[in-house]
């Protein structure tokens, strides 16, 4: 048996519902032991964002102007950077993955997916600890960037394992949606779709780790190691990203203008991009410019192609409907949020030349578009996984103090970029020869400092609303 919040509705009123909202996207949420599952994904990727938090505030002082004479900051921006990186993006959206696919999917194999979750926790404890055990060289790769040690390079590796073990559940788990279907198909279509995408990253991982000669020198090592998978990666967020989009714009009453068809046909229009990566390996050597270029061009093309059309009805659906309750405010926030921030940071892509720190603000838009939309849906299924609904200013506010955070963040990077400023430097190695770089840079941490504590928030709020409620006899989902 499943619930759908806001509870359901009588059986007439349900029909009225369909018929003046015929493209309503949202999923039901298992109450049986898939829902215990998927707590402790969230629990998983909550501790995720703390410890990424906390690294990041040594992240953004070694490289804000007036501050960073204070530490050593070359070791520490460079430490601080790999395991800020690897835990917000790589830990938080695997987890969010684990926590969807867990109740996407049937009761069954559910020993898998705890042991999935297992493997995982203890590859992230294993990360976060590296630095203060044996840190090793930082490796500033591109998708995964690592610290070139032994503890950090097996708390990957248990990671990785937990991740495979997750993904081969969903593999052989995968809900079957039919071919009459409504807009709870689709999402599951599109759940279904990221599972495949971050199995593809995985063989692509696989495949570099036993083709690569293990004598080349780190930094290239990693790079070519991490690229193809990394680019794979890309494809698995974006469909968790537009599932959540078409959710969140469904819970707060948008009337959206695609049909669950529709919807579908460009999930597997990205789902068929993801199979230009094992093209790419089976085509040209993993060091060529070829094999580069085909990456970056299947992301372009295949995830772009997607992204618009469905943020173009998520626009247009809350344009034409108004706030339904202030219990939707924080739902509509991050939503809005997410696909400005997105929308940004494709742009600045757009318009990258050389390398500088205009390309981390092309990725900080896109990333943080990605994490705006999962915080959103957090807050859309905290009831359906037994908590309460966010509510207040604090809950409201929490995804537009993050977002103009990390929009001041990634505004202070393009205008810095504009006059050369390197990424993956910090302090004295960046050189800042004018006032108005100084000045970008200063903006970039005033912004990373503001989106730092709207991070926090967000894990002060899901926190809070997880506080076990006062007893009424009655189930209060």
């Amino acid at each position: 048996m499943s619930t759908l919040w806001p509870p359901a509705i009588d059986p007439a009123s349900a029909r009225d519902h369909l018929a003046a909202s015929p493209c309503h996207y949202a999923l039901p949420v298992p109450t049986d032991a898939r829902r215990t599952l998927a707590r402790g994904w969230l629990w998983l990727g909550l501790i995720a964002l703390i410890g990424s938090g906390l690294f990041s505030i040594l992240l953004v002082l070694s490289r804000t102007p007036g501050l960073n004479g204070l530490f050593p900051v070359a070791e520490f921006f460079r430490v601080a950077l790999v395991v800020h990186v690897d835990l917000s993006v790589l830990v938080w959206f695997i987890a969010l993955a684990g926590l969807l696919w867990s109740l996407n999917g049937p009761v069954r194999g559910l020993f898998f997916g705890w042991l999935a979750l297992a493997l995982c926790a203890a590859g992230m404890v294993l990360m976060s600890l590296a630095p203060f055990i044996d840190s090793g060289q930082a490796v500033m790769a591109n998708y995964i960037p690592m610290l070139d040690s032994a503890t950090f390079t097996v708390g990957l590796l248990v990671f990785a394992a937990g991740a495979t073990v997750l993904v081969l559940r969903g593999l052989f788990a995968a809900p079957k949606i039919g071919v009459a279907f409504d807009g709870s198909g689709a999402l599951r279509f599109g759940l279904n779709a990221s599972v495949v995408a971050t199995a593809v990253a995985l063989l692509a991982f696989a495949w570099a780790y036993a083709v690569l000669p293990t004598n080349l020198e780190a930094k290239v090592y990693y790079e070519i190691l991490y690229w193809g998978g990394g680019h794979a990666l890309q494809f698995t967020w974006t469909l968790l990203m537009l599932v959540a989009w078409l959710w969140l714009a469904s819970a707060c009453g948008a009337k959206l203008p695609l049909s669950p068809r529709l919807t579908l046909g460009l999930f597997a229009l990205t789902l068929v991009s993801v199979f230009v990566t094992p093209y790419a390996y089976l085509a040209h050597d993993l060091s060529s410019v070829e094999h580069r270029s085909l990456h970056t061009w299947a992301m372009r093309v295949g995830g772009g192609l997607a992204i618009l059309p469905i943020a173009l009805a998520v626009a247009l659906g809350l344009r034409q409907t108004t706030l339904r309750s202030v219990e939707h405010a924080p739902l509509r926030n991050a939503l809005i949020a997410s696909m400005a921030l997105f929308a940004l940071g494709g742009l600045i892509g757009v318009f990258i030349a050389g390398s500088n720190v205009r390309i981390p603000a092309h990725y900080h838009g896109c990333i943080v578009g990605v994490t705006l939309a999962l915080m959103g849906l957090v807050y859309r299924l905290l009831p359906g996984l037994g908590y309460r609904a966010p509510t207040g200013r604090l809950a409201t506010w929490q995804p537009m103090l993050y977002g103009a955070g990390q929009l001041m963040h990634i505004l202070g990077l393009v205008w810095s970029g504009g006059y050369g400023v390197q990424r993956k430097v910090a302090g004295a190695e960046q050189v800042l020869k004018s006032g108005a770089e100084v000045a970008g840079m200063g903006l970039m941490g005033l912004g990373g400092l503001i989106a730092i504590v709207g991070g926090l928030l967000f894990v002060v709020v899901v926190i809070g609303a997880m506080r076990p409620r006062p007893s009424t006899g009655a189930d209060e989902r």
